[in-house]
């Protein structure tokens, strides 16, 4: 038998015959034995490639800041399109593509050392997607870990098709221009040295430009670990140019649908379904018995004086959420193989529904809890984090009852909570935490809650949450008044210091809320006049503004 009956054999699905005919793989699927012939490199290819080593030399090597990152993840993605041998751009390419735009903006804007660890995981979320992989997060965690390996590949490739690169020239046409040239340079030398002026002048200029040439050299010229440096990117940038991996993780236990197929035959008694029913009887029984004593502890009351908050509001929500993540999982495993095929299965749905409908209202008392915390001393940057991930739980559990009512399987699912949670890392690391933190707690100030300037007092302020302090500056409470005068003193005098080196850092540490923040406390530092020239008086404000913020702690 040949090779092309062998293919054939293979790739037809088990249970089929060949008479049968052909069954075609899933668009972003490529059969196991039809490898094709990888394309030729090209000069579009090889450009982006020095390109992107350069890029990365500039941003990340000899950057300093978040600016230049901002420039990398924008670039990143057009020039992967412009130099993929073969670009695959579908919706997942411009969905990606766009979340790098919003994450460039932000690290221009305010960055952090999350926002720059997303961008790279975007980036190599966006090259699986332009070789024709869909993005799932197992699947970019593979398509990563293959740089290594396909970057060897490919330069191994480049080697042996190095004769592609160098182009045919043509002597005829070498020769009407190097002959011109020629005639050019001599000549115009003879004029020049003709000249005592004109060649005094031309000595001048040419000992200008091999000076500037040395400095450039001394001043760019790479030490060993750029060097190395360099190689590291350039292996990368082949590898995520040319990957060995070209099709989805686990299509062996998954039809192109993705739902669970029908068994033949008759309905069958499935042996498990009694003691899935008496479970969920016991949980929709649990928890029902739960959110009352819930709604009568800690709804629509007065709490009094010394409440345990942190115990109920902080520490009591996690463990709700975690109740909320184990139901998910639960209902995921009860609704699958078996049971799917039992005749008894909308009885079990039922008890489902009931129960799915009690976490729901589980998941508005961990969100009530949260509110709690919040009221009592104001919002928080983990407390933000808190809202993200009890949100993360509460769409992972409508996935798992999408699940159950469409059918799908259980990698279906997998892979979408693991969209969940990275689409709410990726938020979170977009959102102007500070920003939404710092103006809650003011207006909650300056409306006669002293209570969140603890949040003030006690946790560091990027520059977007600085920029809402200054309507403190007219609080009718003196402590914290003065407190937020010393406060802003002190930033102002970190500011400038900031400003002198990264100007001469350059351009890569630019970031507009610090410009922002550096001009508002310019235009409003008569406000703190005697705080920035006596230190030890500002010490003596922000020590009494911490100890009077530290009883709501």
């Amino acid at each position: 038998m040949g090779d092309q009956d062998n293919a054939s054999a293979v790739e037809q699905p088990r249970g089929t015959s060949q008479d049968e005919g052909h069954v075609e793989p899933p668009e972003n699927l490529i059969s196991a034995t039809a490898v094709d012939e990888p394309p030729p490199p090209s000069w579009r290819e090889a450009m982006v490639v020095v390109l992107l080593v350069a890029l990365c030399d500039l941003t990340i090597y000899r950057g300093h800041g978040f600016a230049g990152y901002a420039l990398l993840f924008l670039a990143l993605p057009v020039m992967l399109a412009f130099g993929s041998p073969r670009p695959r751009l579908g919706w997942s390419c411009w969905i990606v593509g766009a979340m790098l735009v919003f994450l460039a903006a932000k690290l221009f804007w305010c960055g952090s050392v999350l926002l720059v660890a997303v961008g790279f995981a975007l980036t190599v979320a966006f090259a699986a997607a332009l070789s024709g992989l869909c993005p799932y997060v197992l699947e970019v965690g593979v398509f990563a870990s293959q740089t290594i390996q396909a970057g060897y590949g490919g330069l191994v490739y480049y080697w042996r098709c190095q004769s592609k690169f160098s182009p045919t020239i043509n002597r005829t046409r070498w020769l009407s221009v190097a002959l011109p040239l020629a005639a050019f340079v001599v000549f115009g030398l003879l004029f020049i040295y003709a000249n005592p002026d004109l060649l005094e002048l031309f000595g001048k200029s040419v000992e200008a430009f091999f000076n500037t040439v040395r400095e450039w050299i001394l001043q760019f010229s790479p030490s060993a670990p750029e060097v190395l440096f360099w190689l590291a990117v350039l292996w990368v940038a082949v590898g995520l140019l040319r990957p060995m991996i070209s099709r989805t993780l686990f299509e062996e236990m998954s039809n192109v649908a993705s739902r669970v197929p029908d068994r033949a035959g008759a309905p069958s008694k499935a042996p498990l379904y009694a003691a899935f029913r008496n479970t969920l009887v016991t949980v929709t029984l649990l928890f029902a018995l739960y959110l009352i004593f819930e709604f009568n502890t800690l709804w629509f009351r007065v709490f009094p004086e010394g409440f345990y908050y942190s115990g109920y509001a902080h520490e009591g929500a996690a463990w709700l959420t975690a109740a909320l993540a184990l139901a998910t999982a639960t209902l995921s495993l009860i609704f699958r193989g078996r049971v799917l095929q039992d005749p008894r299965l909308p009885d079990l749905r039922r008890l489902a529904w009931i129960w799915s409908l009690e976490n729901l209202i589980l998941a508005v008392a961990v969100f009530h809890r949260l509110y709690i915390y919040i009221e009592f001393n104001g919002m928080t940057k983990m407390r933000m984090v808190g809202l993200y991930g009890i949100s993360a739980v509460v769409v992972g559990f409508v996935l798992v009852v999408w699940k159950i009512v469409h059918r799908r399987n259980f990698i279906w699912l997998v892979r979408r909570h693991l969209w969940t949670l990275a689409l709410a890392v990726y938020l979170f690391a977009l959102t102007p935490v500070d920003a939404i933190v710092t103006n809650y707690n003011v207006r909650r100030i300056l409306s006669g809650d002293p209570a969140p300037c603890v949040q003030i007092s006690v946790h560091p302020i990027s520059s977007e949450g600085v920029l809402f302090l200054e309507p403190l500056l007219g609080s009718d409470n003196e402590v914290i008044r003065e407190g937020i005068r010393a406060m802003l003193a002190g930033r102002q005098a970190e500011a400038e210091a900031m400003a002198v080196v990264r100007e001469q850092q350059g351009w890569t540490v630019w970031q507009i809320a610090d410009i922002a923040v550096l001009r508002i406390l310019r235009d409003t530092d008569s406000n703190w006049t005697e705080f920035s020239e006596d230190f030890a008086q500002r010490e003596e404000a922000l020590c009494r503004f911490h100890d009077y913020a530290y009883q709501w702690y």
